[in-house]
């Protein structure tokens, strides 16, 4: 094939981990050819070795001061050719193909705006802990309900609907993917790629391993969407984003019992009331939003499966989901 479409690729980093080295060796492991990528450092505090790093795998690198993971990719955007986007973190990697099929799904389908892929967790060690279980969705309505996983690090966007969405919002420190990907589904049709293509890193530094930040900050998101939805006069939008409201309490409290029984593991007992009151004030729905959605899955014939932990949403990954961004 000629003419191939030029793929920006933009790694946010505030640290020096020790998977960037890694993640970067994925990217130069593509079978695409046409790849512009670029390091953001988004105030590390040792930049010198994020330098370093990239230099070593032949990238070139920028440095911000601290300004948050939407911040640092939208600078990056602007540091990169391409008409097609993708974000890594710095501590995933991609297989191989990962670039070429979701660039074939995007010339397959004109009309589309993002292509998604299957995600899988690993564990520090590079070993699987959850298989992938995306699937194709069939609207924007099951994007806004969140029944599969598209977040981040598994979508590829076309530049020119990044930009008319206007971007990842900068006030955002968490769930600034998923509001990105709420409005990109307004904007046009998502396609999928099958097969595990993308690697998500559980590890005890992962930037949400204490759930609460994350599980406000989707809340706010999923809450700013629903006024939107309400004021634009979309009932039917209303619906998809309180469905997705009832899967955020459910996470909130599958999150409160993991958390239980990590502290009673670590035998903490003092910690277990604050959990379970935390989790009461801030998801008072969860036992009516269960209920809500056994009835929905009864409902559907062939159900899309469990909304995806890296959203928000209850999952089967034993990982704990983070906001997709450096820590």
């Amino acid at each position: 094939m000629t003419d191939l479409p030029t793929v920006g690729v933009v790694v946010a980093t505030n640290r020096h981990g020790p998977y960037l080295a890694e993640a970067l060796a994925s990217v130069a492991a593509q079978t695409y050819p046409a790849i512009d990528l670029v390091v953001v450092d988004d105030g590390s505090p040792d930049p010198e070795a994020v330098r370093r790093t990239a230099a070593a795998a032949g990238v070139r690198s920028l440095r911000l001061e601290p300004s948050g993971v939407s911040a640092a990719r939208n600078a990056g955007v602007d540091h990169v050719a391409g008409e097609l986007l993708v974000f890594l973190d710095d501590d995933d990697r991609w297989h191989p193909e990962r670039i070429a099929r979701q660039v074939d799904a995007l010339l397959a389908r004109p009309d589309a705006v993002v292509s998604y892929c299957g995600m899988r967790s690993i564990d520090p060690e590079g070993s699987q802990i959850a298989p992938a279980d995306q699937r194709q969705v069939a609207d924007e309505h099951e994007v806004l309900r969140r029944r599969t996983g598209i977040v981040a690090p598994n979508v590829m966007v076309r530049r020119s609907a990044f930009d008319a969405v206007g971007r990842l919002d900068p006030a955002l420190r968490y769930g600034e993917d998923l509001d990105l990907v709420l409005r990109l589904a307004l904007a046009g049709p998502f396609v999928f790629v099958p097969g595990p293509l993308v690697d998500y890193r559980a590890h005890a530094s992962n930037v949400t391993r204490d759930y609460r930040p994350l599980a406000l900050g989707i809340g706010r998101v999923l809450h700013a969407h629903l006024a939107a939805a309400r004021a634009a006069g979309r009932d039917d939008l209303v619906d998809d984003l309180r469905e997705s409201l009832d899967a955020h309490a459910r996470w909130i409290a599958w999150s409160c019992v993991r958390a239980v029984r990590r502290e009673a593991g670590e035998r903490r007992w003092g910690a277990i009331p604050g959990e379970l009151a935390w989790a009461a004030t801030h998801a008072p729905t969860a036992p009516a939003a269960w209920v809500r959605g056994r009835r929905r899955q009864a409902g559907r014939p062939e159900p899309l499966g469990p909304a995806p932990s890296a959203t928000g949403a209850p999952g089967a990954s034993p990982a704990l989901p983070r906001s997709c961004g450096p820590a």
